[in-house]
């Protein structure tokens, strides 16, 4: 792919995303989102971007996990994208939603349940500006991967809140 880093799958790179990503859930518990709850990296440097806590259970291993993401408000829904800084693959906790979408997320010290699906084409053309604008590297991992980067809607279950 044009302009893609030459060790983006390296598996040491994979092992560092894993370890800071389970550094950041760790803090972001203990303050309830003071840290770890703006992503200030790449395009979030100048322009910090809000993240949630994503739970997800394990389709095959039934072990609960938890992914830091940056999200979007849209409308009462909450919309996240299946990046992965523009690997060839899917994350796993998209593959874990698609087989148990009901959930929660945390965002500060607030829990919320809630039922993931992926975006209509429609609603991916509409939110996917919205998406850039909220994070400008989104279209970076686009470009870097020939796979389309999926856009999963978190709509609020009953009795949610």
């Amino acid at each position: 792919m044009p302009n893609r880093p030459r060790n983006l799958d390296s598996p040491l790179v994979a092992k560092l995303v894993k370890y800071m990503s389970k550094t950041q859930v760790w803090v972001y518990r203990r303050t309830k989102g003071r840290i770890g709850g703006r992503w200030r990296f790449g395009a979030g440097f100048r322009k910090p971007v809000p993240t949630l806590l994503l739970e997800h259970r394990g389709r095959k291993t039934g072990k609960l996990f938890t992914a830091p993401l940056l999200y979007l408000v849209d409308g009462d829904d909450l919309v996240v994208v299946a990046s992965q800084g523009g690997l060839p693959r899917h994350p796993q906790w998209y593959f874990n939603l698609l087989a148990q979408p009901v959930t929660r997320v945390q965002i500060g010290a607030e829990h919320r349940r809630v039922r993931a699906r992926v975006a209509t084409p429609e609603e991916r053309s509409r939110l996917w500006p919205d998406l850039v604008a909220l994070y400008a590297d989104f279209d970076t991992y686009q470009s870097w991967t020939q796979r389309e980067i999926p856009v999963l809607i978190l709509h609020p279950e009953d009795g949610a809140r």
